[in-house]
């Protein structure tokens, strides 16, 4: 049996014993709490790790982008939410095709792009389901929610769209520094909620679903009676982001990148033949560094990931350190969405036991597909 230790580097490596329990504690956790579960696909970008998902339990998917939900769509997952707004006419045009062939639910957050859609729809005698995209602090899409009802009001006169509810995403949380500052994102987040659901439901719209999603609020989230749907993408991964807001301890990041040690020019300092188009540049997300490097060096604490060009790293040896050229080691970055997306394929293993290459086959293609 083939170790990951033999393979060539870089690789991408994800621990499936790992993403498995994340799987299936998500999963748990949303049914104990009677949530329905729609994971955000843009984490993995991977139909082999959404069939797991769908494996332990899902009800839907949400997708960042409409290459996400046609490679879903395309392996038989039926139900879809768009997270962001789509515009333009070809674009909207691959909407309308992905929901002739699944259930495609529309992310609204102004009634330019909706007007767009709904004349598209009537002219294809279609309809379409839609959410309202509720600003809980982010401050990128989204209405504050008490303009809510007026862009309800707004879009009623639509006739090819049908209201579902609302939805946030509290993504300023990743601008905290520990577990306190993501418990007051949470409230912060579950307020908003409330505050927009109670509104519309006043003013006559019947609010059906109120969803959410960040990995760090997510436990909280699913204990708010408010809240019918959790979407959260990270926890399949997590990563040194969440370890350094004490979501997870390191033990339960799945997702590495295996570099070998190239050079050792100076004294405690080493070169790796991995750099940012491994690992991306993120040091801590919206405004905050949470971390020291860009990365964390898995059996060496002694390690720091210094800086990255973009094929090679520089390691800097903050104390005594057995690490020298030929070895190879085991990073896990700072971001692993941002990671996920740099490869075609991960190498799946069992405590170092390669078992699988998994595609990550929904990073893109588009262009090519429109030419």
């Amino acid at each position: 049996m083939k170790r990951i230790e033999t393979l060539i580097t870089p690789s991408f490596l994800v621990e499936m014993n790992k993403l498995e329990e994340n799987l299936k504690e998500m999963a748990e956790l949303c049914r104990a709490n009677g949530k329905k579960l729609c994971p955000m696909v843009k984490t993995h970008k991977s139909a082999a790790i959404a069939a797991l998902q769908s494996k332990y339990g899902v009800d839907s998917f949400l997708t960042g982008t409409l290459d996400e939900a046609e490679k879903l769509i395309e392996n038989g997952h039926a139900k879809i939410v768009l997270a962001y707004p789509v515009a333009g006419a070809e674009n909207i045009a691959r909407v309308l095709a992905l929901a002739a062939k699944a259930h495609v639910t529309l992310s609204f957050d102004g009634v330019e792009v909706a007007r767009q859609f709904d004349a598209a729809l009537a002219e294809r005698g279609l309809a379409i389901d839609y959410l309202l995209i509720i600003d809980c602090g982010l401050h990128r899409f989204g209405v504050e929610p008490d303009g809510v009802v007026a862009l309800a009001q707004a879009l009623s006169g639509l006739t090819q769209l049908r209201f579902k509810g609302i939805a946030t995403h509290p993504g300023h949380v990743y601008g905290k520094s520990d577990l306190a500052g993501v418990g007051l994102v949470a409230e912060e987040e579950m307020k908003a909620l409330q505050q927009a659901s109670d509104a519309l439901r006043v003013a006559g719209f019947p609010v059906a679903v109120v969803a959410t999603g960040s990995t760090p609020t997510a436990p909280m989230a699913v204990r708010d009676d408010n809240v019918t749907t959790v979407r959260p993408g990270n926890y399949a991964y997590y990563d040194a982001i969440q370890v350094a807001l004490g979501v997870i301890p390191e033990e339960r990041c799945a997702l590495t990148v295996l570099a070998t040690v190239v050079a050792n020019p100076k004294e405690n300092l080493f070169i790796m033949d991995a750099g940012s188009k491994c690992f991306g540049l993120d040091k801590g997300a919206h405004g905050v560094a949470l971390l020291n490097g860009f990365g964390i060096v898995k059996g060496h604490p002694e390690l720091v990931v210094e800086s990255l060009s973009e094929e090679v790293g520089k390691i800097r040896a903050t104390g005594q350190t057995s690490l020298a050229i030929g070895d190879k080691i085991e990073i896990i970055p700072n971001h692993a969405c941002a990671a996920a997306n740099m490869t075609s394929y991960l190498i799946a293993h069992r405590n170092g036991n390669v078992e699988d290459v998994l595609n990550v086959d929904a990073r893109g293609g588009a262009a090519k597909r429109s030419v």
